[in-house]
């Protein structure tokens, strides 16, 4: 039998995001972050309708408006996460995020990806690679984590930083491409 485009996605294949049931839950997840953008809700509502969305919201996990995502469904938050202002998470895979880490403002998570060939990308389907923010982690405003990322428990990821590959437990990242801080 096989497979939807939305499950193909979801399992990080080549699909079309153009797809009827894919735009319908994208469709949803405006509709979701208009409510959530809306100004004046006290912070229990704005939880409440976090987990409402999200695949996990954990004890006293905040997001400050205005906050984007394409769905919503494939984000975890740990206990204590916060992410501030003008956040945008590309959510077509699992994006994982521990408990207690620090995301600054405007910080851009991005799981979508599209062929690296010219031929295959003219086709219009891309697809998507996990990533995983451990516990504990900052990650400074402006940052850019790329498609595939994994970041350890207690990381800090500089303000501006363009991360393009995995970041050791503990470690320091700053710059672009984001390299070690010696």
């Amino acid at each position: 039998m096989a497979q939807t485009q939305k499950q193909l996605m979801l399992a990080g294949e080549l699909y079309d995001a153009g797809d009827p049931e894919i735009q319908a839950e994208h469709a949803a997840a405006v509709a979701w972050m208009a409510r959530f953008n809306a100004l004046d809700l006290p912070i229990d509502r704005r939880h409440a309708l976090l987990a409402e969305r999200l695949a996990f919201a954990g004890r006293g996990a905040t997001i400050r408006p205005p906050f984007h995502c394409d769905y919503g469904f494939n984000i975890s938050l740990g206990d204590g996460a916060f992410l501030n202002f003008n956040c945008v998470i590309l959510d077509v895979v699992a994006v994982t995020i521990g408990a207690r880490t620090q995301i600054g403002p405007g910080v851009q998570i991005l799981t979508a990806d599209h062929p690296r060939d010219p031929a295959e990308r003219a086709s219009g389907l891309e697809f998507g690679r996990p990533i995983s923010i451990g516990a504990n982690v900052w990650i400074g405003g402006g940052a850019i984590i790329l498609p595939g990322v994994r970041i350890g428990d207690d990381a800090l990821v500089g303000a501006g930083a363009v991360v393009t590959r995995d970041v050791a437990p503990g470690a320091t990242v700053v710059g672009n491409p984001a390299r070690v801080r010696a």
